[in-house]
This record gives structure tokens, sequence and C-alpha cells, in this order.
């Protein structure tokens, strides 16, 4: 456990990094031009997500998120009590990488910002960035594409730069931590329980989507979310529901005959 807690909390600080270190450059390179320092922004950002992704995904899956996190505990692919220990590890990530930031750019380590976002607008945009996000990763994992989910999740959240007002946060987490730079990313502190509100609707409304559309999803599924990972031996068998198939390339061990690696056998 105590390397999933590490690999979320790396993870985190490192996307809350990439987000604000991204949002300075951009504004010391293109200053004025808002909307190519948004596009840097957001190309960074997507970048960036797809490569943390896959340096700690292996590890504890890759969510960096606390609405993922709680949804996956939702559909027994993680232990509410896990879900429960990975958020404060989330929201000190993205806190000390945004510290981390601002230091890199010869800032004050901490700079309450200003940047005030909370209007019914950036409301909506909130719902609708994180209700997308939940389903792209659970679409992915319920037809067993889980492996494309950093590509995947890297570019709705690029895209959702653009077509969301809000520029899309989708993550309680990073809203928190970027409370902590008063730069291009940053949000103002009396606007973040606004976002947070907002995303956990999302992804409550995500989760009755899902189970919609995807009434099939099971808890052995929703353990690969957003990558299949490796769970020590004690955790596997404690997972509710049928456990993940120990054919699973993700186990580092050979398909059973007639499957494919990757992928499980029907039940």
């Amino acid at each position: 456990m105590w390397r999933r807690l590490l690999a979320e909390l790396l993870g985190s600080a490192f996307l809350a990094a990439v987000v604000i270190g991204s949002g300075i450059a951009a504004q010391r390179l293109s200053p004025g031009d808002m909307g190519l320092e948004l596009l840097e922004n957001a190309a960074a950002t997507a970048a960036g997500l797809f490569a943390i992704i896959l340096m700690f995904g292996p590890v504890s899956g890759g969510h960096f998120n606390p609405v993922v996190s709680f949804a996956d505990a939702a559909f027994g692919g993680l232990r509410w009590r896990d879900a429960g220990a990975y958020l404060p590890a989330q929201v000190a990530g993205c806190a000390g990488g945004a510290v981390a930031a601002n230091l890199m750019f010869a800032r004050a380590g901490v700079s309450i910002s200003a940047k005030h976002r909370a209007t019914p607008a950036h409301f909506l945009s909130e719902v609708i960035a994180t209700l997308g996000l939940i389903l792209v990763i659970f679409a992915l994992a319920r037809s067993g594409r889980s492996r494309a989910a950093p590509a995947a999740v890297g570019a709705y959240i690029g895209a959702a730069y653009f077509f969301t007002s809000s520029t899309s946060f989708a993550n309680p987490a990073i809203a928190a931590g970027r409370m902590f730079s008063d730069t291009f990313a940053g949000i103002a502190p009396s606007s973040v329980p606004a976002f947070v509100v907002a995303e956990v609707i999302g992804g409550v409304l995500a989760v009755g989507v899902i189970r919609a559309l995807y009434p099939g999803v099971t808890p052995a599924e929703a353990a690969d979310i957003i990558v299949p990972h490796h769970l020590d031996r004690r955790d596997e068998g404690s997972l509710p529901g049928p456990g993940p198939d120990r054919s699973s390339a993700a186990y580092g061990s050979h398909p059973a005959p007639g499957g494919t690696a990757g992928h499980r056998r029907p039940r």
C-alpha cells in the first residue's frame, strides 16, 4: 500500500508541476497572447499527463484524482478505505507540485492565487469536464482497452482546456493545489469549493451514466483503471467480487490457454 500511496503522491506532484510550470512558462514566452498561452499550457499538460500516467500507473493505477479513485471504489475496483487513503496523498502531491513549480521559476514557493473562477459557467464546465473524464476511463476499461487510457486521458484533458470555460480542472486535488500559485494556472481559494462540488457532481453523474451504458462493469475491470497495475499478493484476493485474472500481462505471467495476454477470458 505504501508504494501505491507514494506513486499517487509523486504522480500528483508531477501533474501539478506540469500544469502550473507550463502556465508560468507560457506567460513568459507569449506575454499578452492569451490564446497562445492557453495552447502552450494545454499541450504541455496533455503530453505531461500521458507520460506521468505511464510512469506511475503500473504501481497505483495512475489516478492522481480523488473522483477517479472514488468512482473506482463505487464499481468495486478499489477498496473504499484505499480510495480514502489515496485522497490525502493526491492533495498533498498537488500542493507540493505547485510549490515546486513556483520555485523552478524563481518565484516565492507559496503565493496564494487571486484568480477568481467561481461562475455558473465555470461550475457547469467542471461538471461536464469531470463527467467526460470518468466516462473515457471506464469506457476503455469496460472494452478491454485500458492500455490506451494514458493517451486518451491526456487527449481528453488537452481538448477540454478549450471546450470548457473552466479549462477543465476535473480534479479536486489539482484545484486545491493550484491555490498555491498566483500565476496563469492558479485559482483563488474562494473559488475552490465550487469547483470541488461541481467535480463531485460530475463524478456521481458519471457513475450513473456508466451503470446505464455499461451495466456489466465488473470489479476486475474496474481494478484495471486507469492502467492495469501491480497488486501485492495480499491485496489481490481482497478486492470485492471476482479478482483480477492472474493470466493478465499486467501481472507478469503468461496468458492462459485460449486467452490473450492482457485480456480476460469470458467467465
